[in-house]
């Protein structure tokens, strides 16, 4: 049998177990938040249009809650608000879920419109 000594050290050779609060702590970089708060979006705003680029994130993490911009390229015409809201709700359950932090903020920020033509619309101007 190994004795441990006080300071929770094996004594004979053998590690000891550390206790959990003994262990030190994970800290997840802001980035690695803010490109799962972008992928969760990508998740959420659904089908794009070709030339529009994908959703991006920024983070800032202060005392174990993310706050989150997330910037997006979306079609038009299409339910903006209604968009915006299920990328809100979402990025929220998604960091929640895999970083373990709260998210109290997810702005989100629409940085273009792409017109989408109705079928059998023709391009062009009209007289």
């Amino acid at each position: 049998m190994t004795s441990v000594d006080e300071g929770g050290a094996a004594v004979g050779g053998r590690p000891s177990v550390v206790p959990p609060g003994a262990r030190g702590a994970t800290r997840i970089a802001d980035r690695v938040v803010a490109k799962i708060a972008a992928q969760a979006a990508r998740e959420a705003v659904g089908p794009l249009p070709s030339d529009a680029a994908g959703p991006h994130a920024t983070v800032v993490v202060h005392h174990e809650s993310a706050h989150v911009r997330v910037h997006l390229e979306l079609d038009y015409p299409t339910d903006i608000g209604g968009r915006c809201h299920r990328v809100r709700r979402h990025v929220t359950e998604r960091v929640g879920a895999l970083v373990g932090m709260e998210v109290p903020e997810v702005a989100v920020q629409v940085e273009r419109l792409h017109l989408t033509a109705a079928p059998g619309v023709a391009h062009g101007r009209a007289r």
